[in-house]
């Protein structure tokens, strides 16, 4: 059987998964609250230790980067060791992907149901795609073709310096930057974006995850957005959106990826009626002198949230590690 492991700053998703038939088929699965285990060996013991059976194969996408087959997590206080992974599970080697990669990889296993269509563009089924994912932290991914097939490679693109293009805009990077040293696009791009933004708009309109630690943000605002309930949060996730069409874009112009831009993680499901508005398309597309180009470029949301648990188990299963 093969482990695989989707390990984010606010949950880790476990799967145990067999090849039937040529297929990978998921058997048994468990979803931890990341914050609330010192490390992922803590889980892997855990969920091993429940559903039994014997590991052949291990892979896990963790959001950070890999070096030198360890990963400091980016939104957690772990350091996740292959080695120490090895020796729990009596393997001789471990998959270690960063969770973008593994999302990326995820997505070869996927059937044309598990997507939803944002604009159709022009298929270029060999040239470059990208994958960008907003959730506790804002990952982004390339997708190479190596003549055979698409090969997936990480980044820290969300850590990069977040680029405003409204007068708006730059009005929010003075704000955060008035809050922080720097003003990454995952400070935007993110679960707690949401809240940000909020403030940014109206700092006297308060909700009751302002003040409740144990009441999730972003999810408030966006079900007032989604419900209409709230003028602010409606203009909110509308501003988010935008900004966040508009890093789809520019991801996609670094990379030349005319293969297309698919949008992943939980945000983008739970709001995909504003997804679908118009707003993300057009802001990733209004670009100077490439509009047209950028206009030839499909966009998908990815609709399956186990997309990169399914990809760290593919890795283990095709690839030596």
């Amino acid at each position: 059987m093969i482990l695989a492991g989707d390990v984010g700053g606010t949950k880790t998703n476990l799967g145990l998964f067999e090849v039937q038939n040529g297929t990978l088929v998921k058997v048994a699965g468990k979803r931890y609250a990341s914050q609330e285990h010192k490390g992922l060996e803590e889980i892997v013991a855990d969920f091993a230790g429940a559903t039994g059976g014997t590991i052949t194969a291990a892979g896990f996408g963790i959001a950070g980067a890999v070096v030198d087959y360890r990963v400091h997590t980016s939104n957690l206080p772990w350091r996740v060791d292959g080695r120490i992974l090895e020796r729990r599970l009596g393997l001789d080697g471990v998959c270690l992907l960063n969770d973008l990669e593994a999302t990326a990889q995820g997505i070869s296993t996927l059937t044309p149901t598990d997507f939803e269509v944002l604009h159709p563009g022009v298929s270029a089924p060999r040239a470059p795609r990208v994958v960008i994912a907003a959730g506790t932290g804002l990952g982004q991914a390339i997708l190479f073709w190596d003549g055979s097939k698409h090969v997936p490679t990480a980044t820290e693109g969300g850590h990069a310096d977040f680029a405003p293009h409204t007068v708006q805009q730059a009005e929010l990077w003075k704000f955060i930057r008035a809050r922080s040293e720097f003003v990454s696009v995952e400070l935007v791009l993110s679960g707690r974006g949401f809240r940000t933004v909020h403030e940014f708009l109206s700092p006297a309109a308060r909700h009751p995850s302002f003040d409740d630690s144990e009441i999730d943000s972003a999810a408030e605002i966006t079900r007032g957005a989604l419900e209409n309930e709230c003028p602010v949060c409606v203009e909110a996730v509308g501003l988010w959106v935008e900004m966040y069409g508009s890093e789809a874009g520019n991801l996609a112009l670094r990379t030349l990826a005319r293969g297309g831009i698919y949008v992943a993680g939980g945000i983008a499901i739970r709001i995909l009626p504003l997804l679908k508005d118009g707003r993300f398309v057009s802001s990733a597309q209004h670009k100077e002198k490439m509009t047209d180009f950028l206009a030839q470029i499909p966009i998908q949301v990815v609709l399956d949230e186990e997309c990169p648990l399914k990809g760290a188990a593919y890795t283990a299963w095709k690839s030596p590690c």
